[in-house]
């Protein structure tokens, strides 16, 4: 039997939200133990912390930086071997660039970065380190985001030609940063949460959410941001119109200051034979709309034959059971997991069960975020989405 991957974590202290999300997804297939972590810039904070994730006392490291030194030093037996990395956007680029310098596997929350000169960086050093990098875009760890992957990528739509994604939130409406809300005040402050407000935080994964399903490539894209809430820097609503390398156009509209709206992920994707449409609030669901046909409901299930391989892989239940936003984050954490040992074991894995995020992804992000800012402070209607 395989070992458990000794991993750690930066962040998931007192106030936090998505470190306790990624640790929760770690441990869930039991891949994963948390061995130590560096949970709060306040030393007092992190100790108490380590104490609600059972770390040993020692192992509760009052920063990050005496963490990566420590664990090195740890006889191979006994040091971590993998860290997730949930702080803040602006510390991800000097976490990460350790991280990899003492021998770490990384898994990072997304922006991956604040600009994307720093995701570049990491890209190279990846390459350079040979070690394995993942990025927590969770949606795509949906199976039925997987299934519509492969109906697009089996050409059961035909040629794609238009996309439509949409991310509303309404949690921003108001000005939650001056009210002591911890999760609004750095997403309000491009020194932490990087040049993307609404960009940043959601716009990147309706961005990634695109690609992965499709497998298109941006061309041009045309943008208007808007800051709604007086006083606040950063954007809290954007629409994207995006050309696509081989004609494919599409709509990308992300918006924290739609009030009434939770985290309303939704994508639809039309080909010329026919279409498809996912939402998050109903995440066990696929609709199949092909041309002239009545529309097909897919639902989710281990005991579903219909289903690809790909999205049975990524199920744990049989229909009828509901998985969600959790068990969409563990299918990240399994699938690099299943890449890691095979990386200790010096075998090239199956590319089915390795389908997650990578460093590819982060970078192809900030140049999403960047350019959509660069269009929306231009006057000029279309902007390359690659250099020439």
């Amino acid at each position: 039997m395989t070992k458990k991957i000794r991993i750690g974590l930066i962040g998931g202290g007192e106030g936090a939200f998505i470190g306790s999300i990624h640790y929760r997804a770690a441990i869930m297939d039991g891949y994963f133990e948390l061995v130590c972590g560096a949970f709060s810039s306040d030393p007092a904070k992190s100790s108490r912390a380590g104490e609600r994730y059972h770390v040993a006392p020692e192992r509760a490291y009052p920063s990050w930086e005496k963490m990566f030194e420590t664990e090195a030093s740890l006889p191979a037996s006994q040091r971590m071997e993998a860290i997730m990395i949930t702080t803040p956007n602006n510390l991800h680029h000097p976490q990460v660039m350790m991280a990899l310098d003492k021998g770490f596997h990384v898994i990072c929350d997304k922006p991956v970065t604040i600009s994307l000169s720093q995701a570049e960086e990491i890209e190279q050093k990846v390459k350079e380190t040979g070690l394995i990098f993942m990025l927590t875009h969770t949606y795509t760890g949906y199976p039925m985001v997987r299934e519509a992957r492969h109906l697009v990528a089996n050409g059961t739509l035909g040629t794609i030609r238009k996309l439509v994604v949409e991310y509303p939130q309404g949690w921003l409406s108001a000005p939650m940063e001056n009210s002591g809300n911890k999760q609004a005040e750095w997403r309000a402050d491009p020194t932490y949460n990087g040049p993307g407000g609404c960009l940043g935080d959601i716009g990147v994964h309706a961005h990634n959410l695109v690609e992965f399903i499709t497998g298109l490539t941006i061309e041009e894209l045309c943008a208007d941001i808007t800051s709604f809430v007086p006083g606040r820097i950063l954007d809290d609503d954007a629409s994207v119109l995006l050309r696509f390398k081989g004609g494919a156009k599409g709509i990308l509209y992300s918006s924290q200051i739609s009030a009434g709206e939770e985290n309303n992920v939704k994508i639809r994707v039309y080909g010329e034979k026919g279409g498809l449409e996912w939402q998050q609030q109903d995440p066990n669901t696929l609709l199949l709309k092909m041309l002239n046909q009545p529309a097909q409901i897919l639902r989710e299930g281990t005991n579903y034959a219909y289903l690809s391989d790909e999205a049975r892989w990524n199920l744990r239940l049989p229909g009828g059971h509901p998985e969600g936003f959790l068990e969409a984050f563990a299918n990240l954490y399994r699938n690099v997991a299943y890449d890691i040992n095979s990386h200790k074991q010096g075998v090239k894995p199956d590319p089915a069960f390795i389908h997650y995020p990578t460093i590819k992804d982060g970078v192809s992000g900030m140049r999403f975020i960047e350019k959509a800012i660069e269009s929306a402070h231009s006057d000029q209607k279309w902007i390359k989405f690659m250099s020439e």
